[in-house]
């Protein structure tokens, strides 16, 4: 039996999130000020023109100029096609963060607030703090917490170098975002500094390009994956859980 994600006043479900993404094409339409027709129209070809915004090789050491100036409002239209045309697994990740969520969450690098508004709408969550370069995926993600009524638990920053941000976590959620880092070990290195004595990390990673050179913005420099993995496996203990999904849970070694 599924713990229902909703809390008095709001319906943040698992059914709400496979029906319409939490709402994601009207808020997303109003937003940026599109119809919902014009959206529809550019949600598949979304991906294609961020590619676009960088044809050439892209330099891992520009990566936060690049997620921070020139993405634009590209990066919300990408991850809202791929949040609706992935919604089933997608919706496990919720499910695992269910699981595990509580107290202080981190959502380092949350796009377009997914996981960050189904955190916040729990009852054991007392507080979300989403972390993202994007302006416009801040001001996105703080209209539809207003628009739930979690705007007072659920708070945007830039990075973790905010004095407003506590100095640990009990949960950190970072989905989808190591990949693109110009050094995800060094990531690891600070989750590790911001972790409490019994917090729990949920992280995934997919360090490949693509056959076809589909994903020109992750990292793939085996120097780097090997890094990344030996401070994973030196540092942090894997916690089982049953779905079978590319995300995992980790605590930090003894």
């Amino acid at each position: 039996m599924v713990q229902s994600l909703a809390v008095v006043g709001s319906d943040l479900d698992l059914e709400r999130f496979l029906a319409d993404g939490f709402a994601l094409k009207p808020q997303l339409a109003d937003h940026l000020d599109l119809s919902l027709p014009e959206l529809e129209r550019r949600l598949p070809s979304s991906t294609a023109e961020l590619a676009a915004l960088h044809p050439g090789a892209f330099d891992p050491a520009q990566a936060t100029a690049f997620y921070e100036q020139e993405v634009g409002t590209g990066h919300l239209l990408d991850l809202a096609a791929w949040h609706l045309g992935s919604a089933p697994y997608i919706a496990d990740t919720l499910r695992l963060q269910q699981r595990f969520a509580r107290g202080q969450v981190l959502d380092f690098g949350g796009g377009i607030g997914t996981h960050a508004l189904a955190a916040a709408a729990l009852a054991e969550v007392e507080n979300v703090w989403f972390v993202d370069l994007n302006p416009h995926n801040r001001d996105f993600v703080a209209k539809r917490a207003e628009t739930f009524g979690l705007g007072a638990k659920l708070r945007c920053f830039r990075d973790l170098e905010d004095p407003a941000l506590p100095a640990q976590f009990d949960t950190v959620v970072c989905l989808d975002v190591l990949e693109h880092l110009g050094d995800p070990a060094a990531q690891l290195e600070v989750f590790e500094q911001r972790m409490g004595p019994t917090a729990i990390a949920l992280l995934n990673w997919y360090f490949f390009k693509g056959f076809s050179g589909e994903f020109p913005f992750h990292i793939d420099d085996p120097l780097l994956v090997e890094r990344f993995f030996s401070r994973l496996q030196s540092r942090f203990l894997e916690v089982f859980h049953p779905l079978l999904i590319t995300t995992r849970a980790y605590r930090l070694a003894a």
